[in-house]
């Protein structure tokens, strides 16, 4: 599977915004409005952070399973805390993924009106410092993805801060992934062929093989960033929001080459969402009279984001 031809995705420096913000936003909208996919360095995540995130997700996902289970919270929806192997499925797909995940969301004072739609963070006992690492990765996720998103607002034609209000107290999760070793004749795939719900979602880790894309003519395509680099890709709600102007493209995690079959692999997306009351209506800038309101009845994030949830299995209707 790992012979397909890469994605000619380009990748760009974050850092370019501040010195050509409207150049910056013109190739980073183009490639998502190409390819669904961009590859962004520079980001601004310390490498150190970013290394001291790998080996405490490591750490966490060797404790004992009896261990990861006791954080896990039935019918929570895999929100936050451990959500055990083989649970997640691809929408429409015949195969549990092959992989086991920790969410991290956004931490809210207390009494906060989100707090019934927002669950509070689960923190594991072991590694010592997992609640500070991940809350500073968490933010400095925060931070790349505020930027991102002032370039997204530019290309659009809206103010850069648009996305400012949407995404106040947004409803983000981080997510640590941990794909196991898997046998030669494991049915389905690390992670089935799917879009992803949110905005839109940052992903370290993807230097390890075995992410593609779903290109426009049908084929499947590798996404390949340079070490450091960061993959970043359209969710359902921006691709719903921009009337499929930026497309949410389909992708997916193959299984590695036999030789490869014996490691583990490791990611942590970080999935953007609005705040639970942003309203997802179509931008009017991306009505035409080609390009009619495919979504004329507008929905809430947080009601969306339910509608997805129950799709793909974590929540049971």
């Amino acid at each position: 599977m790992l012979d397909t031809p890469t994605a000619q995705v380009p990748t760009l420096s974050l850092g370019d915004q501040a010195s050509d913000p409207d150049g910056f936003a013109q190739a980073f909208g183009s490639s998502f409005q190409r390819f669904g996919f961009a590859i962004v360095a520079d980001h601004g995540i310390p490498q150190a952070l970013i290394e001291r995130a790998w080996r405490e997700t490591e750490e966490l996902f060797a404790r004992p399973e009896a261990e990861k289970r006791g954080y896990h919270v039935a019918g929570g929806g895999g929100a936050r805390g451990y959500t055990p192997f083989k649970t997640e499925i691809a929408k429409d797909a015949k195969h549990v993924d092959l992989k086991e995940f920790w969410h991290v969301g956004r931490e809210l004072p207390a009494g906060h009106r989100f707090a019934d739609v927002m669950s509070p963070n689960i923190w594991p006992t072991v590694p010592a410092g997992f609640k500070d690492t991940f809350l500073e990765l968490f933010a400095a996720f925060d931070t790349a993805g505020d930027k991102l998103l002032s370039a997204i607002a530019r290309y659009l034609k809206l103010a850069p801060d648009w996305f400012d209000r949407a995404v106040k107290d947004g409803n983000s999760v981080l997510r640590l992934l941990h794909y196991p070793p898997i046998p030669a004749d494991a049915e389905g795939v690390r992670a089935g062929a799917h879009e992803d719900i949110n905005l839109i979602t940052l992903l370290l880790g993807a230097e390890e093989a075995g992410l593609e894309l779903l290109d426009r003519d049908g084929r499947w395509l590798q996404v390949k960033p340079p070490e450091g680099a960061m993959v970043v890709n359209v969710g359902d709600m921006l691709q719903r929001l921009t009337n499929h102007v930026l497309p949410s493209t389909t992708h997916r995690v193959v299984n590695p080459p036999p030789e490869r079959r014996g490691h583990s692999r490791y990611s942590m997306p970080f999935f953007l969402h609005p705040a639970p009351d942003f309203l997802i209506e179509t931008l009017p800038g991306c009505i035409t009279a080609d390009r009619p309101n495919r979504y004329p009845q507008p929905i809430t994030a947080h009601d969306y984001l339910h509608e997805r949830l129950v799709e793909i299995g974590l929540i049971k209707k």
